[in-house]
């Protein structure tokens, strides 16, 4: 098995990027991208794990992309998969959005003190680990503290778009993130596509365009997505010459329902989906000294 898209807790992963690549060899993977949201501080520890364990490691991320006309209710998210260089203008947008990340956790803190919920940054970066501080961060301590009986229900109370607690992400456009991660040797990849919520009536027309933007490939598999989208999605990338990737979205204990090198329906992923991918098989680092 491979796996093409997991975090770790230098986002919102519960496992630290060497825990995570152990996991990953203690069950067989031969493969895996670490694709934290907007940052690659994780990298380095789980390129040097993958070394000890003999895995082929494909250092990412996953970006938060600027929603379009096209896209006005989703989640749009681009992979950047074999960043082996990362540029300076690279570096700099993630930069500037633990910026904009850092800005709306104030925003949250604020809104939760307006509700009359006592809370300090101190506590929230407790609960990340040293890492990038999210909304399951904020969900986690309305659990400790008794105010919600889980993280589901956090979301849907709080959290959640439209909820009390919530505040946009800061995103990168798509053309800039595209850029970037091209200039840092890696391939563009959409995440997740079915989270777009872009109706089927639409949806390959949008992926088209994408495409002749400069995309290269499109996570078909992904486990929130039904067997038969998910084969729909595979054929319309095959028929843009997209390349085709899966991942589990691993993220640990904040949801346990994802299983490393296991994606939609179940299914493992496959090593040979990993050849299909030449340049991206050909960028798996697995020395320290230069890619195969």
């Amino acid at each position: 098995m491979i796996d093409l898209h997991t975090h770790s807790n230098a986002s919102d992963g519960s496992l630290s990027p060497a825990a995570l690549i152990k996991s990953a060899a203690d069950q067989g993977l031969s493969a895996l991208a670490l694709t934290d949201h907007d940052t690659i501080n994780g990298i380095e520890a789980a390129q040097q794990e993958a070394l000890t364990q003999g895995i082929r490691f494909i250092p990412g991320v996953e970006l938060e992309i600027a929603r379009t006309q096209d896209i006005q209710q989703g989640d749009f998210h681009l992979l950047g998969l074999g960043i082996n260089r990362p540029s300076k203008a690279f570096l700099e947008a993630l930069a500037e959005l633990t910026r904009l990340r850092d800005d709306r956790n104030l925003k949250i803190l604020d809104c939760m003190r307006d509700q009359g919920i006592p809370v300090t940054l101190e506590e929230i970066r407790a609960l990340s680990g040293g890492g990038s501080i999210g909304r399951p961060h904020f969900a986690s301590f309305l659990v400790n503290r008794g105010i919600v009986k889980n993280r589901e229900q956090a979301f849907s109370r709080f959290l959640a778009k439209g909820k009390p607690f919530f505040m946009p992400k800061g995103a990168l456009e798509f053309r800039r993130a595209l850029g970037i991660i091209k200039e840092s040797g890696g391939l563009a990849v959409l995440a997740h596509p079915m989270s777009l919520y872009v109706s089927w009536g639409r949806l390959p027309a949008l992926i088209r365009e994408l495409a002749e933007q400069g995309l290269d490939g499109i996570e078909a598999w992904h486990p929130t997505a039904k067997v038969q989208a998910c084969k729909r999605l595979e054929a319309l990338g095959l028929s843009l010459g997209l390349y085709i990737t899966a991942g589990s979205d691993f993220h640990g204990e904040a949801r346990p329902d994802r299983k490393l090198g296991i994606t939609a329906g179940g299914r493992k992923i496959e090593n040979s989906l990993l050849e299909n991918i030449p340049p991206l098989a050909s960028r798996c680092l697995v020395d320290t000294k230069a890619p195969v």
